[in-house]
């Protein structure tokens, strides 16, 4: 599942645009500002969501995931209604699909390069504490290797791409807020991350 939000200024406008053919680009679903959860697009057909970008060395995201949209400009915070409504969205579809909380990510975590949404604002530990997506503890080191860090981070999923380009997207979503230059606990937090959901866990759990 890729989380977007919609940077329109509400949500009939980012309705029209999402259900017009000329725009190419749509989404499986639309949460508005009041909370009310509208399907788009079925969850088994594809949807112009996602664009250029990977997951976990998987391009073509489009075809492999369900796209959410919050009715959100990008320059304010989450309504409780609205996240409360996709709580409850995402505990159906992960149980319709049987997906574990990893399966949830940003439209800037499988497109940093391009993407910021859904952005610092949003609330990624809140969804973590109902078990809606993953969050890391951190791995006690004293490494702030930008080599690490990229080898690690795109273990966990992310694209192939430098550590000046992932940096952002990662703080975005696991450290809101936070600037400077990389440093021990960024590469800590994406250790756990690539150790418990990488697809080479053992050899991040063994460093």
């Amino acid at each position: 599942m890729v989380i977007h939000y919609t940077g329109m200024s509400d949500a009939p406008a980012a309705r029209a645009r999402l259900c017009d053919p000329a725009a190419e680009v749509s989404a499986h679903w639309l949460i508005d500002e009041r909370g009310r959860a509208e399907a788009l697009v079925p969850e088994e057909a594809r949807a112009w969501h996602a664009g250029a970008g990977s997951w976990q060395g998987r391009e073509d995201v489009n075809s492999r995931s369900i796209g959410i949209e919050l009715a959100n400009p990008g320059d304010r915070p989450f309504p409780e209604p609205q996240m409360a409504a996709l709580e409850t969205l995402l505990e159906g579809i992960m149980a319709r699909w049987t997906l574990g909380p990893e399966a949830v990510i940003g439209h800037s975590d499988m497109a940093p390069e391009r993407k910021i949404d859904p952005g610092p604002r949003f609330d990624w530990r809140r969804l973590a504490r109902r078990g809606l997506a993953v969050w890391p503890d951190p791995v006690p080191t004293l490494n702030s290797d930008p080599a690490t860090f990229a080898a690690l981070a795109q273990n966990f999923g992310y694209p192939d791409l430098g550590p000046e380009r992932l940096l952002p997207a990662f703080r975005a979503r696991f450290r809101p807020r936070h600037e400077g230059p990389l440093d021990a606990t960024d590469v800590g937090l994406i250790a756990d991350l690539a150790a418990r959901f990488g697809e080479d866990g053992d050899q991040w759990r063994a460093s």
